[in-house]
């Protein structure tokens, strides 16, 4: 019988992408004078498996370059060969190689064989000719035939394929998602590495080797949470037809209750399907640290805190590129140079720490370093240069925003690194594409924060219903300040547009019922409800006719259903069957009244 081994690949490249970043983050942790020997053996175990599957799907470049690769980390993990930083470098180097391979492969694009033939002259020079050719003879295999018993047994590569013997059953942690037998710190757990003994010890086996996950396609559990959210909005109107129907005091309210209650649970299971901790993200910078600090012969010491922080996968995807070039900022521009940093009474080396933790229904992301900090005075002087509206006056925080403009840099010298600044603009708006915001404090010579503040996921919203005549919006909670009915005493008018004065601070006031041509109640701010709102971009407040209450609900796309509606970031349906449009407070931002200087 012939089997489709097609159906595997999406397995494999998954299993196999863990397998090198595993390697990767093993090989970043690794003392060099006294290396974890069960580190090595991780590390030679996860090349082990890449080869043997590359050999079953073809995938020879990667089957050459990881079969060399393997031979030369036996003898490293049998001491036959020291470790050093630069055989560390070097495997790096290759582990960036597999990493593109693996993309190509995945990708369907051609393979770079040149930078394959390199990576593998490469290895066989380190390794030695001679233990080369001999290798090869041994184990022309791919590690699936003539493989000594004893080996068999250590590195318990089934592959998903074969029935394995019971006294070498996988331990629960070590499931390979059916294709690869790996455990769960070489999956890419961070700070943790399961010892050999206990990997072999035939006690801790269990009897069966049934895994305790699975791979579901994403689009499966976009159709799921999809589905969820339909129910939900059902579930809403239904309660509203009971309270109708003067359900509330009988047993059809104790029922609509119960199903409530349920629907909601069944809403937060499906959405835990999707949330991954950001240590996805964050386990990628230990080596974009490590190289670039290098580079720049600067010496970098990276604090991770809060990795098990869980973020919706879509959002997890999305922020890599915005991080990346924020850490790698700090690194050019924010940590000064060992010898700079003595003559300022600082520590030689730098610290730049990336943080994750929960804010009720957001999650905050900190960069902070302990660098020189933004140059006020650069930053003017070069906005001043862009032809920008600047005011000596000007607040801190109204001069680290300037760097947020397009092309704005302060950099002295252009370098392919980065330049803080540079693509600044970018990364805020990649932020508020994912309905964020991002801000920035500086210390004069003792460093920057940049701290991003994102939603929990992009299928729902925690909002704050509001009313404008008879239609709802819903504003995110996320951007939302506090709300009021101002005296009328702290109202004044400027240029035709209100202004509201709250604790020593200007706020321009945007009328809601103007942007969204609805009919108000309420045209006067002491007769309405002003939400005062921050964006990444500026603040201001927002005026309704009255406040409907906090509620989670569900984001449908009006591009994708209706069309694109300016100061709409979509829409969802309400319990009564209405539509009510979720704003886009950033977009709101750029029409509200914008103040003198003299007054911001």
């Amino acid at each position: 019988m012939s089997v489709e081994l097609n159906q595997f690949h999406s397995v494999f490249f998954e299993e196999s992408q863990e397998h090198i970043d595993t390697m990767e983050r093993l090989l970043m942790s690794m003392s060099v004078n006294n290396p974890d020997p069960e580190d090595l053996n991780s590390i030679f175990r996860a090349a082990h498996s890449i080869k043997g599957a590359s050999g079953i799907f073809g995938f020879d470049a990667l089957g050459q370059i990881t079969h060399i690769m393997e031979n030369l980390l036996d003898q490293v993990r049998k001491g036959q060969r020291a470790v050093s930083n630069d055989l560390v470098d070097q495997f790096l180097g290759v582990i960036d190689c597999l990493r593109q391979v693996l993309d190509s492969y995945r990708n369907q694009q051609d393979i770079d064989w040149p930078a394959v033939e390199r990576t593998t002259k490469l290895l066989e020079a380190l390794l030695g000719a001679a233990a080369a050719d001999a290798a090869a003879e041994e184990d022309d295999g791919f590690g699936f035939f003539d493989e000594p018993v004893a080996v068999q047994a250590e590195e318990d590569d089934g592959f998903g394929f074969f029935e394995e013997p019971a006294a070498i059953q996988p331990q629960p942690e070590e499931q390979g998602w059916g294709l690869f037998e790996t455990n769960q710190a070489e999956a890419g757990t961070p700070g943790k590495s399961a010892t050999s003994a206990k990997d072999d010890n035939p006690a801790k086996k269990p009897a069966s080797g049934e895994s305790s996950t699975i791979r579901v396609d994403i689009e499966k559990v976009d159709s799921l949470i999809n589905l969820v959210g339909e129910l939900v909005i059902t579930q809403s109107m239904l309660k509203v037809l009971g309270d109708d129907l003067g359900g509330s005091n009988s047993r059809m309210g104790t029922v609509l209750a119960e199903l409530e209650r349920h629907t909601r649970e069944i809403q937060q299971s499906v959405m835990s399907i999707r949330m991954m901790p950001v240590s996805f993200v964050f386990n990628r910078f230990p080596r974009v640290v490590r190289d670039l600090a290098r580079k720049l012969e600067k010496e970098v010491d990276l604090v991770l805190e809060g990795e098990h922080t869980e973020l919706d996968k879509g959002l997890i995807e999305k922020l890599v590129d915005p991080l990346t070039h924020l850490v790698r900022n700090s690194i050019d521009h924010g940590i000064e140079r060992p010898d700079v940093r003595r003559d300022r009474g600082k520590p030689e080396k730098g610290t730049i720490t990336i943080s994750a933790a929960q804010r009720g229904g957001t999650i905050q992301i900190c960069i902070d370093d302990d660098g020189a900090g933004l140059n006020r005075e650069r930053i003017m002087n070069k906005a001043r240069e862009n032809g920008l509206n600047v005011s000596d006056d000007m607040n801190d925080a109204d001069v680290w925003d300037l760097i947020f403009q397009p092309g704005f840099s302060t950099a002295e010298v252009v370098t392919d690194v980065s330049g803080r600044g540079v693509g600044m603009d970018v990364v805020r708006r990649n932020i508020q594409q994912l309905g964020g915001r991002v801000n920035i404090a500086s210390r004069a010579l003792r460093g920057s924060t940049i701290t991003i503040t994102l939603p929990l996921t992009l299928a729902i919203v925690d909002g704050m219903g509001v009313m404008v005549g008879d239609q709802t919006f819903i504003i995110p909670l996320v951007s939302i300040i506090e709300s009021m009915r101002p005296y009328p005493e702290n109202i004044e008018q400027l240029a035709g547009s209100a202004l509201l004065h709250v604790r020593d601070q200007f706020w321009p006031v945007l009328p809601l019922y103007q942007v969204m041509d609805a009919e108000p109640r309420h045209t006067s701010p002491s007769e309405g409800i002003v939400v005062l709102i921050e964006t990444s971009k500026r603040r201001y407040g927002l005026l309704v006719d009255e406040l409907v209450g906090q509620q989670q609900v569900v984001i449908k796309s009006l591009e994708q259903h209706y069309k694109r509606v300016p100061g709409a970031a979509g829409a969802t349906i309400m319990g009564d069957g209405s539509v009510a449009l979720i704003l886009d407070v950033e977009s709101l931002a750029d029409v509200a009244p914008i103040l003198d200087e003299e007054i911001a």
